[in-house]
């Protein structure tokens, strides 16, 4: 099977873009990633990627008018890599619908909380207000409506009493790292598909370590 080429589109240091480089390293891996693109010059991921051999680009939305003139440049900088995927890993602007149908179906994102709940940001905030007493993550397929696309794979993690917002998202941050590469390699192998709001899977395409879900072993001292 021939391997996806994906894209990776980052704004800081992409501790996630860095999980799928190393995950798509490994033999068999149905996706390689071909390119990093940032809209931030000084993001440190691209630095990260060069030094790994992956091509780099940075278009920075500062230096376009608004955003039609941005994105237009984004979308030909991702098509000028011949992409098949796109991930967001930390990539810090709010993508047009425009933009979003261009890719969609084809474009994933990680958000730090258990979708539908804590969309936007503050995730770890809202969780603890909330008092709730599992958070976590999620890859979606990205749709014009912010963190409301269709959900690929969700993994989990306790709150522990004496939890802050860093203490959390600091648990939560290795669960994005193992379910991000599962969730493109899914995407890249045809065992899901975005088909309407929903995803469907393809049980007979599913590896034995695949599944819409991933629990944190960890539940703290007291688990």
């Amino acid at each position: 099977m021939q391997r996806q080429r994906t894209v990776v589109l980052i704004s800081g240091r992409g501790s996630n873009m860095m999980s799928l480089v190393e995950a798509a390293d490994a033999p068999g891996y149905p996706a390689e990633i071909v390119a990093v693109i940032s809209n931030r010059p000084d993001a440190a991921g691209l630095g990260w990627a060069a030094g790994r051999g992956i091509a780099t680009a940075v278009v920075d939305h500062k230096a376009f008018p608004g955003r039609p003139a941005f994105e237009e440049q984004l979308h030909q900088a991702i098509s000028g890599f011949r992409a098949d995927i796109v991930c967001l890993a930390g990539f810090m602007r709010v993508l047009t619908p425009n933009f979003v149908r261009l890719w969609q179906g084809r474009m994933l994102n990680v958000h730090p909380s258990l979708l539908p709940s804590f969309k936007g940001l503050h995730t770890q905030d809202q969780a603890l207000a909330a008092g709730v007493r599992i958070a976590g993550c999620t890859v979606h397929f990205v749709v014009p409506e912010m963190d409301a696309g269709p959900i690929l794979i969700q993994g989990a993690v306790p709150v522990l009493p004496d939890d802050s917002a860093d203490s959390l998202a600091a648990r939560i941050l290795p669960i994005e790292h193992i379910i991000y590469p599962q969730a493109l390699a899914m995407l890249a192998s045809g065992s899901a598909a975005m088909t309407g709001d929903r995803v469907v899977y393809d049980t007979s395409r599913l590896s034995v370590n695949q599944a819409p879900f991933v629990i944190s072993p960890d539940l703290g001292p007291n688990g």
